[in-house]
């Protein structure tokens, strides 16, 4: 809600201390969190306290804290966003863009070296027409999923070291 309602305002002005602001991120954090290890699912508002413990950790440390969980009422196109969000964040779900010679069996060199480095691939495009590479040029779209950011950054590491240019 944009504001509290008049009976929360009062019960806030009466017992609240303080107030303090989270991000976006650490809301979506907070719900990857509670749903991953929890495997409990929180909406934005309910996730709210942990984002906040997250966000300020020395303003926490060394005390007992309580966080309270509320609200499950999260849309499920939302919850897949923040989840594929998340993914996208750490590195575990990567867009990479390979600028290849157009010749038979590159896509298969490609592919074949990141399976190796144990990288996923979700989807493939293959484009020559809509992109602004060379005649005998083609720009591969890979959509991999990854250990971590680290593991990305050694797969695309081995797609440079084959001779291979790669945006991530």
């Amino acid at each position: 809600v944009k504001s509290p309602g008049e009976k929360t305002l009062a019960v806030i002005r009466e017992s609240v201390d303080d107030v303090v602001l989270v991000s976006e991120e650490d809301i979506e954090q907070a719900i990857y969190l509670y749903l991953s290890i929890e495997k409990t699912v929180a909406e934005g508002a309910g996730a709210a306290a942990l984002a906040a413990v997250m966000a300020y950790p020395d303003r926490f440390r060394g005390r007992k804290v309580g966080v309270i969980l509320s609200g499950a009422n999260v849309d499920s196109r939302i919850l897949a966003s923040v989840l594929m969000r998340h993914l996208a964040r750490t590195g575990r779900l990567v867009s990479l863009k390979v600028k290849s010679r157009d010749t038979p069996g590159a896509l298969a060199e490609i592919t074949t070296l990141v399976g190796e480095c144990g990288g996923n691939i979700i989807d493939v495009s293959h484009q020559r027409t809509f992109t602004e590479v060379g005649i005998r040029e083609v720009e591969i779209a890979l959509t991999l999923e990854s250990r971590d950011r680290a593991h990305t950054e050694e797969i695309q590491a081995v797609l440079v070291d084959a001779g291979y240019s790669v945006i991530f």
